[in-house]
Order: C-alpha cells, then sequence, then structure tokens
C-alpha cells in the first residue's frame, strides 16, 4: 500500500523513490504539457504490451474458430448417420403400396 502520511516522504528521501499516485484529470487541474506527457506514456506502455496481446488475440481467435469448425463438422457427421428419415420413408412406400394394393380391386 502507499504510505501517504508525513513519515513517508521522509522515507523517500531516504533513497526511496516516491510512489505514483492514480490521478483523475476530470477534477484534477493539470496543464496541457502535463496532460501530453501523461497521454505519451500511457501509449509507450500501450505499445510495450502490444505484440504480447496480439499474439494472445490471434491465439484466442485462432481456438475459437477451431472450436466452431468442429462443432459444425460434429453436426454434419451426426446428421449424416442418422438414418430416421429412411425409416420413414421405407414406411410410407410401404404405406404407398398397401393402399395402392386394396384400391386396385
Amino acid at each position: 500500500m502507499a504510505d501517504t502520511s508525513a513519515s513517508g516522504a521522509a522515507g523517500s528521501e531516504a533513497g526511496k523513490a516516491p510512489v505514483a499516485q492514480r490521478i483523475d484529470p476530470a477534477r484534477e487541474k493539470l496543464s496541457p504539457a502535463q496532460l501530453r506527457f501523461m497521454r505519451q506514456v500511457e501509449l509507450s506502455q500501450w505499445q510495450k504490451t502490444l505484440p504480447q496481446r496480439r499474439g494472445r488475440n490471434i491465439l484466442t481467435g485462432l481456438s475459437i474458430g477451431a472450436l466452431v469448425l468442429a462443432i459444425y463438422g460434429y453436426t454434419f457427421y451426426s446428421v449424416s448417420q442418422e438414418r430416421f428419415l429412411d425409416d420413414l420413408e421405407d414406411q410410407a412406400k410401404a404405406a404407398r403400396v398397401k393402399a395402392a394394393g386394396t384400391n386396385s380391386p
């Protein structure tokens, strides 16, 4: 935790670096130079983590794509294995033959 007491300030003079505090630019009155510096620091931090984030995003996209293709493929495979429509067609054919046989004589 950050030490905000007076003893903490004295401790920073003894060789310790002061702890950065979060600043809300909307509430604090900052000069344009300070705002520009904040944007530069944020941009440099963003650029530093960009390759790692890009790699993770690519890996996540490929994983989701592979999952979607696997589900799609499994669906086609399982539907092609189902024979219930063939059974219904056989029953319908038998019913047509039976109906044609009773109507003929």
